[in-house]
């Protein structure tokens, strides 16, 4: 990956060649490498090196940006005069902030070379793991391995890993990142298992493989149970597949409270969770190590969404901050900004139990491996639909007895999080950090055929 300076050169250069009242300048892009099978078979290999500068001009009240993926001098002159030319003809916003000037910003690298570089044959060989323990038991295996650094996503999407402007503000966050996902399949059953971390080292591929090949062995000639309300116990998957929805649907966005488009609207300082809810952001978790500062340069602090079932604080873009005369808490998005700010990642203070003890101290229930296909039903209410998938489970007598046909559900996440009874620790689990949790009445609506 480059290095911050050589991040700050290029940058640098934007920003001198410039005659904008006021320039921004964004770095994102990267490279990522990925590795997809099914049938028990590698059947592609794709990588992708790109980059993306983009620059952000101010004349006067108006604002224009443009990007490029070139980087020699005619393109940066280029993509500095179709700014200025988009801001010329931009409306005029009367209430647009300068750009920030220079905060120190805490380092956060979460760069490892040999995630960086790992290799297609390397990548091949952790699949082998998953694939040869799916082919000894007579099942399938599918799924990816990506690795890679920066912040190229894997449907192109470039968020910034550097930036700079006008008035001397610079920051750069190098990272990698390895993540892995894979669903063994048998006649009528299936078990997925999946986690990422900047450290591929981190990533026990044969551990997860024997997991997804139990869950698909545990469910199979699953049961029919009728809808209703039952206790789960939900793996971390499957908490944090609900609990991004508090994100989604801007439940701790400051600007869309403002606008009463979300369940915070007029409720900070109430309780809206159980007493064993602790919620915070936090980039700075081990598990995260995630980019300290904000699509606006604004680093990130640490805040406490909810605090035993409390809802403490929102996070501020800096436009919202200004209106509400407090501080930006580093969760804006690129200026211009009609988002607000958005907590993206999350910390839910777990227990001290396993899966395994909640599910011992189960008389009756289900165990969800994960949710898939949420959709929301109502934002307000954090309200969410989706489906049980790839290893649903009945628990009587404080065991696991049978696999089960999936369900569709429509839950709550707010009602959820006043229901929950027990936890284990928090783990990563779909780029948030949550515990497995038993929930009691938890809304199961129909079911289906497979």
């Amino acid at each position: 990956m480059w290095s911050s300076e050589e991040c700050r050169r290029i940058l640098d250069e934007v920003i001198r060649l410039s005659d904008a009242d006021e320039t921004e300048a964004y770095l994102g892009g990267g490279h990522s490498a990925l590795t997809r099978f099914a049938n028990n078979s590698i059947h592609q290999n794709v990588e992708e090196m790109n980059v993306s500068l983009t620059v952000r001009t101010v004349l006067g009240k108006r604002a224009g940006r443009a990007s490029t993926n070139k980087l020699d001098h005619d393109s940066l002159v280029r993509v500095i005069e179709d700014a200025k030319a988009i801001a010329r003809v931009s409306e005029p916003d009367a209430g647009m902030l300068p750009v920030p000037g220079p905060a120190a910003t805490e380092n956060n690298d979460a760069y490892v070379e040999e995630t960086a570089s790992t290799t297609a044959e390397q990548r091949a060989a952790e699949v082998g793991k998953i694939v040869s323990r799916a082919e000894t038991r007579g099942l399938t295996a599918a799924g990816k391995y990506l690795t890679g650094w920066g912040s190229l996503g894997e449907y192109g999407e470039k968020p910034a890993f550097a930036l700079a402007n006008s008035r001397g503000h610079f920051a750069c966050y190098r990272c990698s990142r390895a993540e892995v996902g894979a669903t063994i399949i048998a006649k009528d059953s299936s078990g997925w298992v999946g986690t990422n971390h900047h450290d591929a080292r981190r990533l026990d591929i044969a551990r997860l493989g024997d997991i997804a090949t139990w869950k698909a062995e545990a469910s199979a000639n699953p049961r029919e149970v009728p809808p209703g309300a039952y206790t789960v116990i939900l793996e971390p998957e499957a908490v944090a597949n609900l609990l991004w929805f508090l994100v989604w649907t801007d439940g701790f966005n400051a600007l869309a409270a403002d606008e009463e488009r979300c369940f915070a609207t007029g409720k900070v300082g109430q309780k809206l969770f159980g007493e064993n809810i602790t919620i915070e952001d936090d980039a700075f978790h081990p598990l995260h190590m995630s980019r300290p500062w904000d699509g606006e340069g604004v680093p990130k602090k640490k805040i406490a969404l909810v605090e035993n079932g409390v809802l403490k604080s929102l996070v501020y873009d800096r436009r919202t901050a200004a209106k509400h005369g407090v501080e930006p808490t580093g969760h804006g998005f690129p200026a211009p900004n009609l988002m607000g700010a958005w907590p993206t990642e999350l910390v839910v203070h777990g227990g001290s139990q396993s899966v395994e003890d909640l599910v011992r101290s189960t008389e009756r229930g289900i165990l969800v491996t994960r949710f898939w296909y949420n959709r929301t039903v109502d934002p307000m209410k954090c309200i969410v639909t989706g489906m049980t998938r790839d290893g649903t489970f009945l628990v009587e007598g404080g065991k696991i007895v049978s696999g089960l046909k999936n369900f569709r559900f429509n839950e709550s996440a707010l009602e959820m999080l006043n229901k929950v009874e027990a936890m284990s620790a928090p783990e990563r689990a779909d780029s948030i950090v949550v515990p497995a949790m038993k929930v009691r009445d938890f809304h199961f609506t129909s079911v289906t055929r497979f």
